[in-house]
């Protein structure tokens, strides 16, 4: 009852006060960030806790392994504290008597590498990236709906920032945002740097959209007016799609930058997404990514407003149930490609090379024998920081590539069923639109009100429809999306587009459909189980260190692979394995082998129809 009682207590205190939380980026071109909290509290017993479970991330990745200088004092003394001996995110303290404010001093070490999401590498000598779980201390026990903190945040000289918190005041280098409840505040990142632009989207549009760039140097800023054209386009087709908008205002926070970690992650008036530096000023790094801004957009709907309740945590403590993750990221990933070719990020081209590029590896996982889809959105949080090597043995986060194929399969579905008349267009307005316009808030949801949902638009057995799906563990991929949509996935000797710029880019050779294999610097990142090499003994981490008696190279290797067709001899390899070596031959004669969309002229193309733009486009604008 006690412990009842001082929950209580706490949540009426907070629900009445704020916590000053104000974070100084001047030292971070060092990775050193400072912060200071103002913390209103009773005298007695106290425990404060740290973000352990961070939305978005799916997982407990709160960086407490990086916290260091805490220090709390009040009325001019030191008041001691302790770790909890078995919750390494929770310190206990005891308020004296006569004190109702502690002042509380923290360092954040942003040393880590350029790996993870938002605890990974996240500054540069111009640019930071604050993410306020990091220094949110906490009162134990408090729901972060309901505790409200007074952001600030300092800045070093002549440098700007983006962000979907409302700024108050400015004194001096110092920023003072609006009060927001923590939960607001951790999904409100600011992006601040020496180079920074701020571009208006779609200007017609309210609420108000903003593409917010920080970059390693001006350069990088250089988007062309047809990109910026695009996501003008991708602002008003998410408004067609989703019927809707659930935020304020919406700030896409794009970092440039080769000196951090690269991911997406989403918050719901804003993006964290983070890039290469020349991502938006070469063609191969734009089209790569050109489907990030419009998955994280998505997640204002798709994950931020509509939410798993296993998801919708009250605090950050509390453990996350990411069985329905093949929802919130599968149809995210599903739509986010469909949107990218709507608003002319992807020709329809690109997308049906990527699509295929997804289809083809899903296709080829032996892992799926074992593991079933719904197991990797279950296990979410053990598959996040996994390498590649097995990985198509073990599985990882399948649930974003194969959901995207379940969800592209029930767009045709409903296509089909309603001779065109319906879509997963109707399906997105009803359930990610629901209650129409609306301030941030989360609407959670269970499988069996998906389901309500989907049959309202199209009568069907959907349990049964993805049932099978998520707990299948036959050796092949859900590609009925894809054959009932008027397509074929076949391989052939050219490289598609996105094979192509990944083998650029990772400095390596994909021979997975023919050898089994993929390699970056002539070592194998992963073999295929059950596969050529795999068959001949060959493993990741070995590196090939000549082809056919010849000093190795990637070319050499492509072109052993593509003359094998014409040579009666098997490709031989003369393999390094922490030191010792061996000969492996591997006879094959089919040479190179890619996957593709062909189209199968039987089957309506309606794969081409779910592609056409809700939106006519306007007449395309100059570059600011």
């Amino acid at each position: 009852m006690k412990i009842f009682a001082l929950l209580a207590l706490s949540t009426a205190l907070y629900a009445q006060t704020s916590i000053c939380l104000t974070v100084d980026l001047t030292d971070a071109p060092r990775k050193f960030l400072h912060a200071h909290l103002e913390i209103p509290v009773k005298p007695g017993p106290l425990a404060l806790v740290y973000p352990e479970w961070i939305p978005g991330e799916h997982g407990p990745t709160g960086p407490i392994d990086n916290l260091a200088g805490l220090q709390f004092t009040a009325n001019g003394q030191v008041i001691p504290w302790q770790r909890d001996d078995v919750n390494m995110f929770m310190f206990h303290l005891n308020v004296p008597r006569g004190v109702n404010m502690l002042d509380t001093r923290l360092d954040f070490l942003a040393t880590a590498a350029a790996a993870g999401f938002s605890a990974g590498a996240s500054t540069s000598p111009n640019l930071a990236i604050l993410s306020w779980n990091e220094f949110a201390l906490c009162p134990a026990g408090v729901d972060v709906a309901s505790v409200t903190y007074s952001p600030s945040v300092v800045l070093p000289p002549e440098w700007k920032f983006g962000t979907a918190l409302t700024q108050t005041t400015q004194e001096g280098s110092t920023t003072h945002f609006a009060g927001v409840s923590l939960e607001m505040l951790v999904d409100s990142p600011v992006l601040a740097g020496r180079f920074f632009r701020e571009i208006p989207l779609a200007t017609e549009v309210t609420p108000k959209h903003f593409l917010d760039l920080a970059g390693d140097g001006p350069e990088d800023l250089a988007i062309s007016s047809e990109d910026i054209d695009s996501f003008s386009n991708l602002v008003r087709e998410t408004g067609a799609l989703y019927n809707s908008r659930h935020y304020n205002s919406y700030h896409f926070l794009v970092t440039l930058s080769d000196s951090v970690t690269h991911f997406g992650l989403e918050h719901h008036q804003s993006s964290d997404d983070r890039v290469d530096a020349r991502t938006f000023i070469d063609d191969d790094l734009n089209t790569l990514e050109a489907s990030l801004l419009p998955h994280e957009f998505t997640h204002s709907w798709n994950g931020k407003y509509r939410r798993p309740a296993g998801l919708a945590t009250s605090n950050y403590q509390q453990p996350m149930k990411g069985g329905l993750l093949w929802v919130y990221e599968g149809l995210t990933e599903y739509l986010a490609g469909v949107l990218s070719a709507r608003c002319g990020l992807w020709t329809a081209d690109q997308y049906r090379a990527q699509l295929a590029t997804t289809a083809a590896e899903m296709d080829n996982r032996p892992g799926r024998t074992w593991r079933d889809l719904q197991d990797t959105a279950t296990a979410a949080q053990t598959l996040y920081t996994t390498v590649d090597a097995w990985d198509n043995w073990r599985r990882s986060v399948d649930y974003y590539d194969e959901g995207a194929l379940i969800w592209l399969e029930a767009d045709v579905t409903i296509r089909k069923l309603s001779n065109g008349q319906r879509s997963l267009n109707d399906f997105c307005a009803r359930f990610l639109g629901l209650g129409g316009n609306t301030p941030p808030r989360v609407v959670t949801y269970t499988f069996p009100a998906l389901v309500a949902d989907l049959n309202a638009i199209q009568p069907y057995d959907w349990s049964t429809f993805f049932t099978d799906r998520l707990t299948t563990k036959a050796p092949q991929a859900p590609l009925g999306g894809i054959i009932n949509g008027g397509y074929k996935l076949e391989y052939d000797n050219q490289e598609n587009e996105f094979s192509r710029i990944s083998e650029t880019r990772d400095r390596g050779v994909n021979a997975w459909y023919s050898l089994g294999f993929r390699t970056a610097d002539l070592a194998f990142e992963d073999v295929l189980v059950g596969g050529l090499a795999y068959k001949a003994g060959l493993g990741p981490g070995m590196k090939i260190i000549a082809i056919n008696g010849r000093r190795a190279t990637d070319e050499l290797l492509h072109t052993a692979i593509r003359d094998s067709k014409k040579n009666s001899e098997p490709i031989e390899l003369i393999v390094e394995n922490t030191g010792f070596f061996k000969v492996v031959k591997i006879d094959y004669h089919d040479g190179e082998k890619y996957p593709h969309l062909v189209r199968d002229s039987q089957t309506p193309d309606t794969l081409d129809e779910i592609l056409k733009p809700m939106v006519s486009k306007p007449k395309p604008t100059v570059a600011e």
